[in-house]
């Protein structure tokens, strides 16, 4: 925000002011001096030429006096010469002149208005001091009337040889023309004081201007550089400083520029990263107030950069009842923490970081936010593996143990139990080794391994294959006893698919089983077929007990039995149906499941197929 300048704080009026005042004080100065010299230099004038005078004076009054002290007759009378000289005196500002006797009478007085004190005893004091002490006095009086100054000098006369003391002359002159003419010079001097003030006035604006100018100019400059505008240029006036200066503000321009565009460019790609980062990144203030959200971060959170932006990072994790910022600071350890999302719940970890400064001091925080969702799930699915693996192969190893320990303590010598106990322990092998051959099957899918030797194959056939097999299966003396009854809905026109037929015998084989094991007695299985546009679906249906709705998805499921006991009991792995999901997506197709408890099971399997007409192979 731009302060507004007052008038006494600009610097054009700081500078007008000490250019003034220095001239001020300088003619302060040289006025003082100038009229204190001039005052010393005009009194002394005066003065030294009233001594001159009144040593004249005294030079041409002595033969007077020294006729008149000793009588001498004279044609010429000494007072009537005295009284004469005095009067060619008075006037050049003289204002009074007396001679004076040795016993104070008064022989001359210039004032033709004072003739009546000639004869009389002088009654000025200054004269008898004088008289008394033989010395000249000059002194500045002042006329008790008028008040104007006077220069007084009282003057012994002598005579030519230097011993008898004739009289006294007395001299007032007005010294106050000295001092009206001091004070003209003085006014003269003020005025034109004032006319040079009035003129540096103006140059000292006109100076100021020129300096406060360029200044004011960079002050523009450097704002709009504060405001991000870099595009002015300021005039260099000269090589001075302030052009220096300029050059200078110039150059800072062009450099912050650079580098604000650098930044800008730094922050862009900052941004562009952290938008498309697959991963969520949070920051936060000193104080754990988050300051940035990237796009992903509000994904997995499920929330806006306007809700969580100011709030406590723990709190928007919602940990802050398990961690403290003190704690995260101290151990910056990842945890997990559940995420939102519109398909299903997350698992996030959320690896922290401090953001330090080169001396130690940490001004913020860093959160990564990784989705592990999978992971998890991969893990889960790895120790349930695990888990499951032991326990398939735990349960056929006890039952052989117990079996080949029976048969170690003389059971093989029994005609009856060895051959049963050794049937036993044969079956549990197999058992065994179909489920690991099943478990390499997997493996070589799921490294990529398993490659299918596909060939162009009419399905309608193929199925009708397997269900004959079916057909003569259950009429055979494995399943006497048994009532069960294979449908059939086939197409009634060849539909050729791209397979590896041994993998598909193997899929419907498994289906098939499993339609066989959990049939009851006297039970249908049907098998159906129907073309779409682009896919060929097969449909195997059985009168079992069914599968609950929550476990359809995950029959699929490696080791997943919906009845596990019963499962087991029929000698299942639980990885049959998990192999056929696999080899059915190998080919482009899917397999799934609908079922009702209680009422039986429907496998679907869909698979592309090539379309083709009949002359084409004729």
């Amino acid at each position: 925000m731009k302060k507004k300048i007052r008038f006494y704080q600009s610097i054009n009026t700081k500078i007008v002011f000490i250019i003034v005042m220095l001239l001020v004080f300088a003619l302060q100065i040289i006025g003082a001096n100038f009229i204190t010299q001039i005052e010393r230099r005009l009194v002394t004038s005066f003065q030294e030429d009233r001594q001159a005078q009144i040593d004249f004076l005294e030079s041409t009054v002595q033969p007077y006096l020294e006729e008149y002290e000793n009588n001498e007759e004279s044609e010429i009378d000494p007072r009537e010469e005295i009284n004469d000289l005095l009067s060619e005196f008075s006037g050049s500002g003289i204002t009074d002149l007396q001679v004076i006797d040795q016993n104070m009478v008064v022989l001359g007085n210039s004032d033709s208005t004072q003739q009546d004190t000639l004869g009389q005893l002088s009654d000025d004091t200054d004269v008898r001091d004088v008289h008394l002490s033989g010395n000249t006095l000059a002194i500045q009086v002042e006329d008790s009337s008028s008040g104007a100054r006077k220069w007084k000098i009282v003057e012994p006369v002598y005579s030519s040889s230097g011993e008898e003391f004739l009289g006294i002359i007395l001299m007032e002159s007005n010294i106050e023309s000295v001092y009206t003419q001091i004070s003209d010079i003085t006014v003269i001097f003020l005025q034109s004081s004032a006319v040079a003030i009035v003129l540096s006035l103006i140059l000292a604006n006109m100076v100021s201007r020129a300096l406060t100018k360029p200044i004011k100019e960079m002050q523009t400059q450097t704002r709009a550089i504060a405001e991000g505008d870099y595009s002015g240029t300021l005039k260099v006036y000269g090589e001075d400083e302030l052009g220096q200066l300029a050059f200078l503000i110039n150059e800072l321009s062009d450099e912050v520029a650079e580098a604000q565009e650098s930044i800008d460019s730094e922050r862009r790609r900052l941004d562009s990263v952290l938008t498309h980062m697959t991963d969520g990144v949070i920051a936060t203030d000193r104080r754990g107030k988050i300051v940035i959200v990237n796009n992903m971060a509000e994904t997995m959170l499920d929330v806006t950069n306007e809700e969580v932006i100011g709030k406590n990072l723990l709190k928007v994790l919602d940990v802050e009842e398990d961690l403290t910022l003190r704690k995260l600071l101290e151990e910056q350890e990842d945890i997990l923490i559940n995420g939102t999302s519109v398909e299903a719940p997350t698992v996030l970890r959320a690896s922290f970081s401090l953001i330090q400064r080169e001396t130690g001091f940490i001004s913020g925080i860093v959160c990564v936010l990784h989705d592990v969702t999978e992971q998890e799930k991969i893990e889960a699915e790895r120790k349930q593996f695990v888990s499951n693996v032991s326990h398939e192969l735990r349960t056929p190893l006890t039952s052989m143990r117990s079996y080949i320990e029976a048969l170690a303590d003389g059971a093989w010598q029994d005609p009856d139990l060895a051959p049963r106990f050794l049937e036993v322990t044969q079956n549990e092998t197999d058992r065994m080794i179909r489920m690991i051959q099943d478990l390499l099957h997997l493996s070589r899918i799921d490294a990529g391994k398993s490659e299918l030797e596909v060939e162009l194959v009419d399905l309608t056939e193929l199925l009708d294959h397997v269900l004959n097999r079916f057909d003569m299966l259950i009429h055979s003396s494995d399943y006497a006893g048994k009532n069960y009854h294979i449908e059939r809905h086939l197409l009634n026109t060849p539909v050729f698919v791209e397979l590896d037929t041994d993998r598909m015998m193997q899929v419907l084989d498994n289906i098939m089983n499993n339609a066989l094991k959990y049939s009851p007695d006297g039970g249908t299985i049907t098998g159906r077929m129907r073309q779409t546009d682009q896919s060929v679906i097969i449909s195997i249906t059985d009168q079992g007990m069914g599968i609950p709705k929550n476990d359809l998805v995950k029959i699929f499921s490696r080791f997943y039995r919906v009845d596990r006991a019963r499962s087991r009991a029929m000698g299942g792995s639980g990885l049959g149906l998990a192999i056929s999901k696999e080899v059915v997506e190998q080919h482009g197709g899917r397999i799934w499941a609908d079922s009702k408890e209680g009422e039986g099971t429907t496998f679907y399997l869909s698979l592309p197929y090539i379309p083709f007409e009949e002359d084409e192979w004729s």
